[in-house]
């Protein structure tokens, strides 16, 4: 096992029970042959298999529409490679550079794929920010396309925004992307959805779990997009994207029933809604919720109802992956009288 920074490891204390360590550890570098852009598809060739509670050390690349304009320091040989080389078959509608699929051979339709996040960290000192012009909240103001390339202090975990502010903002890795397949042959990156994908959801850290239904036979599960940080919203289109490695352990629940992604960090439970409005999004949210409450917590529909009211604090995730705009609610752990144990 490789040593990173403490900043890097998963909340598990020391009193924490790990994951069984007896599991395989895969590596999954990025390469034209294990790499697509812009789509989940169940045409697409598996880039792994394993078995369910494997792990994989993970290798992502981003940046492919940015290439021709990046610093020395953001094009490696290696993200050249795939954007020259990159199969017309492993290419979508979208922009995002996803390192996958896996199969996860017990995976079945119907049953649920839990992707527990041990570790991520950034492999470059190095990414961006790209306002595009009619895209983001607030199309008709910034209109003009805007790319800028933003250091990090990967020493001190931190990013100076705007350089020379003196304002500077802690980095906080996670992937944008994390989705598993559907019987579709070519689904965007862009919007989210049941399947996952571009949740761009901030608290998906290390030490996160994040639950997806399976859709079809080995799950066929891919990750990328990688974000130093990023604000609720992401409002302008982007975060802080820069290439990010991680350490997965991607687990087969049959135990387990889920229309729509789930997570649990060490404080929260998070439900997530999806809809081309905000109010849409928001009432999928509050509904995944109830019904999280009603099956694992055993408490009626209509008392889930009053209490995420009263308890549960509703957020924007994202704003931007039109057509289907994201919220998450957030239930605090600490207000339980028992941990709900899934």
């Amino acid at each position: 096992m490789k040593c990173f920074p403490q900043f890097y490891l998963s909340i598990w204390g020391p009193e924490t029970t790990r994951p069984d360590d007896s599991m395989t550890l895969h590596t999954l570098k990025a390469t034209p042959n294990t790499v697509h852009l812009g789509l989940f598809s169940s045409q697409l060739k598996p880039a792994l298999v394993i078995q369910s509670g494997d792990r994989v050390e993970v290798e992502t690349y981003t940046g492919a529409a940015v290439v021709d304009q990046a610093p020395a320091h953001f094009v490696t040989p290696e993200l050249l490679d795939i954007c020259r080389t990159l199969p017309a078959d492993r290419r979508g509608p979208g922009p995002h550079l996803l390192t996958g699929p896996i199969f996860i051979e017990e995976a079945q339709p119907g049953e649920v794929l839990e992707v527990r996040l041990e570790q991520i960290w950034p492999r470059l000192p190095v990414g961006f920010n790209m306002i595009r012009p009619g895209k983001g909240s607030l199309p008709q103001v910034f209109e003009s396309l805007k790319l800028r390339f933003i250091d990090l202090d990967l020493e001190r975990q931190q990013a100076a925004v705007p350089q020379g502010s003196g304002i500077t903002i802690p980095l906080h890795p996670f992937f944008g992307i994390l989705g598993v397949a559907t019987p579709a042959t070519a689904q965007s990156t862009i919007p989210p959805g049941p399947f996952g994908g571009n949740l761009d959801n901030r608290h998906l850290g290390a030490g996160a779990r994040l639950f997806l239904p399976i859709f079809v036979p080995g799950a066929l599960f891919s990750v990328g997009d990688g974000h130093a940080a990023q604000g609720d919203g992401e409002v302008n289109v982007t975060a802080i994207e820069t290439s990010m490695n991680g350490r997965l352990q991607l687990t087969v629940r049959s135990d387990l029933q889920l229309t729509h992604p789930l997570a649990e960090t060490e404080t929260d439970w998070i439900s997530m809604g999806f809809g081309p409005t905000l109010d849409e999004a928001f009432a999928q949210a509050l509904t995944q919720m109830i019904e999280f409450l009603h099956r694992y917590a055993g408490i009626e529909r209509e008392e889930a109802y009053v209490l995420c009211s009263l308890a549960v604090h509703f957020n924007i995730t994202q704003t931007v992956n039109l057509p289907q705009k994201g919220v998450h609610g957030l239930l605090p752990k600490r207000i339980l009288p028992q941990p709900i144990l899934i």
